[in-house]
């Protein structure tokens, strides 16, 4: 019997990409699909050196620029220094290797796209690409989590899959309009991803639950440990952005409440607004342990989308902040508007300026945000469902607004 392959991004040392990569795999076992995740290493350089290129070639913004740099910083940091640091960053990706290597299913290694896409025909029946921000510009330009390698005669799906962004860049918005059409089933993350598969390619198709909120705070006990971490109250800050007012209000909130923080610094690159407000700021921390902080904290401070997923599964008080405070071409903040609009608690995402009193005292009806987490899940696995059958109708009717939502109730 033919497997399912699963596309994602499973190697790469973040907290979100590599637990929801490990949701889609176990989204297929409890459907009883048989499935294995294609194994990245002998397509790297191809895929690194078609994103080296559009980097080469685009004009990029002071956001993306600056976020270069940091990561620039952060590797000649490691190079300079030779010392605490760098065994601090080793540490963290020693935690993430051994989660891959424990958790993820892996297929053998195919040396080239055009190798994959002949190894499609005889051992895979599905390809399905997802989730997170796997339709970025660069990742269009690299032309991998695109499908387009998939014969004709092999389903190909799309889910939950995102494009990171509400607009694309001319030459990226051409080449997703020659790429869409060619998936068979695809659903979004984002209702801006939504309206740009539908502008691009002329496609109704729906928003469904990124892969980890297709399964509960207790489910996801089974790649964690039950004990703590650490003991006593503390407020757990996981901050991607650089922006220093969020460690402000963090600092604030520690002052109010007289909770510690701990907090994961330096993530995706060397933030200097991460040194010296945090009590506590761990390394040795892989997805397990990640999940383990979260469940175990009063207070999350984050302006991560899968941080703000796992705080609202284990009914933390939470506050989730715009990680892009400009409303450029390439800000993420819309996967952010989707997610607290599905659930309802619009209200928790911060600028970082509030009066903490004010904020404390704002309630989370978490009854109702598992209500609606529930009808999203629910709706999410029957399309996941029809989409691996191959059914033909898993886009939605023509009559359905592009910003339809089926699961969710506008109210």
């Amino acid at each position: 019997m033919k497997k399912t392959a699963i596309v994602s991004c499973y190697f790469q040392p973040n907290y979100g990409s590599m637990l929801q990569a490990l949701a889609t795999q176990m989204a297929l076992d409890k459907l009883g699909k048989e499935n294995e995740t294609v194994r990245i290493d002998g397509l790297n350089r191809e895929i690194r050196r078609a994103k080296m290129l559009y980097f080469a070639g685009a004009s990029l913004t002071s956001d993306i620029l600056l976020s270069k740099a940091g990561m620039a910083y952060a590797r000649l940091r490691r190079v300079l220094l030779k010392g605490t640091y760098a065994q601090m960053m080793r540490a963290r990706h020693q935690a993430f290797d051994s989660f891959k290597d424990k958790w993820f299913r892996l297929s053998g290694q195919y040396e080239s796209r055009a190798d994959l896409a002949r190894a499609c025909g005889e051992e895979y029946d599905s390809v399905l690409v997802g989730s997170d921000q796997l339709w970025l510009p660069a990742n269009i330009a690299a032309d991998y989590y695109t499908l387009s390698f998939v014969p004709d005669n092999v389903n190909s799906i799309a889910y939950a899959t995102s494009f990171g962004q509400a607009k694309l860049p001319r030459g990226s918005e051409r080449a997703a309009a020659r790429f869409l059409p060619g998936i068979r089933h695809i659903s979004v993350r984002e209702r801006s991803g939504q309206k740009l598969v539908a502008r691009l390619s002329g496609r109704r198709v729906p928003v469904v639950a990124d892969p980890t909120l297709l399964f509960t705070g207790e489910e996801w006990l089974q790649v964690q440990d039950q004990k703590p971490l650490a003991e006593g109250e503390y407020i757990f800050c996981y901050f991607l952005g650089s922006n220093p007012a969020h460690r402000g209000f963090a600092s604030r909130l520690a002052e109010e409440t007289g909770c510690r923080i701990i907090a994961l610094t330096h993530l995706d690159e060397y933030v200097r607004s991460d040194e010296g407000y945090a009590d506590e700021t761990p390394w040795d921390v892989g997805p397990s342990e990640f999940l383990n902080l979260i469940r175990n904290a009063a207070w999350v401070c984050t302006d991560s989308y899968h941080c703000t997923v796992f705080s609202m599964l284990y009914k933390k008080n939470f506050f989730t902040f715009r990680r892009y405070m400009r409303k450029t071409r390439q800000s993420t903040n819309s996967r952010l508007d989707t997610l607290l609009s599905q659930c309802g608690v619009e209200e928790r995402l911060l600028a970082g300026d509030e009066e903490i009193a004010k904020c404390t005292g704002m309630s989370i009806d978490f009854r109702e945000v598992h209500r609606r987490i529930a009808q999203l899940r629910r709706y999410s696995w029957n399309y996941l469902e029809d989409a691996l059958a191959d059914r033909k109708d898993t886009d939605l009717p023509e009559k359905k607004r592009d910003d339809a939502e089926p699961a969710v109730p506008e109210s």
